[in-house]
């Protein structure tokens, strides 16, 4: 009889451990699609801004076609991206495009001192720092996710319950280059 308490007690305890993990690896989830979703909102706020600047910077320097290309390209390649190694790839290609974009707008003083392409400017700094926020989050959530489904006692159920370990937002390698910039008419 006593045998019989102890095991019911044992399977009680496994059941509560197994739901509470359960429940933070869901909780963790949602967290990591939170973060995915906060990454996804500033990246499209970034993208809405490029084609006012792009507009801004084509009013002074018409004859910079080939750095309006790129950058529209980029944008729209950001747009497409779906997962987090697609957008982390197309985002780097949109900052090296807005660096470029930036050093031609050096050579024009008055598109520097026009109030529209300073709040553009300034907008899209805010947003920048909101996307490393943001980034920052979610590659802490998904840090924290995928740690737990891999370690005991996740390991033994997440797989089993559909959990799969999530993608960083990372950079790629050649974003760690610095960008060449030309300054030549095209």
């Amino acid at each position: 009889m006593l045998w019989l308490w102890i095991l019911l007690g044992v399977v009680a305890l496994l059941l509560v451990v197994f739901v509470v993990g359960y429940n933070r690896l869901v909780r963790l989830r949602n967290e990591v699609d939170t973060g995915w979703s906060n990454i996804d909102v500033q990246l499209q706020r970034r993208s809405d801004l490029i084609p006012n600047l792009v507009e801004a910077v084509k009013g002074y320097a018409a004859h910079e076609r080939g750095v309006f290309e790129e950058v529209t390209e980029a944008r729209a390649s950001l747009l497409r991206a779906t997962t987090p190694g697609e957008a982390g790839a197309a985002n780097e290609v949109v900052t090296a495009a807005l660096g470029r974009l930036f050093a031609v707008a050096e050579a024009y003083p008055d598109l520097k001192a026009s109030q529209n392409f300073l709040r553009l400017q300034e907008d899209l700094t805010d947003t920048e720092d909101k996307i490393s926020a943001a980034r920052r989050y979610y590659n802490a959530t998904v840090m924290r996710f995928n740690t737990k489904i891999q370690s005991i006692p996740g390991v033994l159920y997440a797989g089993v319950l559909g959990f799969r370990a999530r993608e960083f937002f990372a950079a790629e390698d050649e974003a760690h280059a610095v960008p060449q910039v030309e300054l030549t008419p095209q």
